[in-house]
């Protein structure tokens, strides 16, 4: 059984339809790329799945228990499960690094603070920022200021880690860092949902890529299929035109 198990998931955004009919099936430890063209829903999965955007219809289901995420507690398992950083980094501008890692996990979890200082401080020295505990997001780079929001987002212990865009909003000589953030937790075995236009990256560090286009999962495969032998035109359309550029 499958640690993730979508079915038929299908959301809008008012009366329009973003996402229609989603199947996907994440195992433990599997890290699982979205490409796409613009406005193919990639990000709003990402959302429905973290308790941000309520699906019409459809089931997910985490370690074979499926969560409605029309209850207030499901809501909060949801949110246990899964952790998001997005494109922007969202840190807290009058707290250090220190303080925006450990915030959620000691007011939101009351967890020990002890404890959280701790792990956060492990934390910030795994994604490279030992040195830049006590510095505010303002005296930091792009970069460094996105390290610190996937740093903070591991801190609440999540199952899966969803990552959207996170390197889309970086000036280009500080994508590599964050990318080797991101291998690092590959490495470590972290179960991981990673929304990029980085086809690069995607291609070396993802167990599967799924290709997503009009609101639909349209196929999915390993890099290798996805990249050098898709299996749909739809899908062979997108690849060669973003492969010649």
């Amino acid at each position: 059984m499958p640690y993730l198990e979508i079915d038929n998931l299908s959301a809008d955004y008012g009366k329009v339809p973003v996402l229609q009919d989603i199947n996907l099936a994440v195992e433990r430890g599997e890290i699982v790329s979205i490409i796409g063209p613009s406005g193919s829903g990639k990000s709003t999965l990402l959302r429905v799945l973290t308790g941000l955007l309520k699906p019409r219809a459809g089931s997910v289901a985490v370690a074979g228990e499926k969560l409605r995420y029309d209850s207030p507690k499901d809501l909060r398992r949801a949110r246990e499960k899964f952790a998001i950083v997005f494109q922007q980094f969202n840190l807290f501008q009058n707290m250090t690094a220190l303080r925006n890692v450990t915030i959620a996990p000691t007011i939101v979890q009351k967890r020990k603070a002890a404890e959280v200082e701790a792990e956060a401080r492990a934390l910030l020295e795994k994604v490279g920022l030992s040195h830049r505990i006590d510095a505010y997001p303002d005296e930091m780079s792009g970069g460094q200021q996105q390290r610190v929001a996937i740093a903070r987002a591991l801190a609440l212990k999540p199952d899966i880690l969803h990552l959207d865009e996170v390197t889309s909003a970086l000036d280009p000589e500080l994508v590599s860092e964050v990318l080797d953030t991101i291998r690092l937790l590959a490495d470590d075995g972290m179960t991981m949902m990673i929304v990029s236009h980085e086809m690069g990256f995607v291609r070396e560090v993802s167990s599967k890529v799924v290709f997503m286009a009009d609101g639909r999962v349209v196929e999915v495969g390993p890099p290798e299929q996805i990249f050098d032998n898709p299996q749909t035109q739809r899908c062979t359309d997108f690849v060669s035109r973003i492969l010649r550029h």
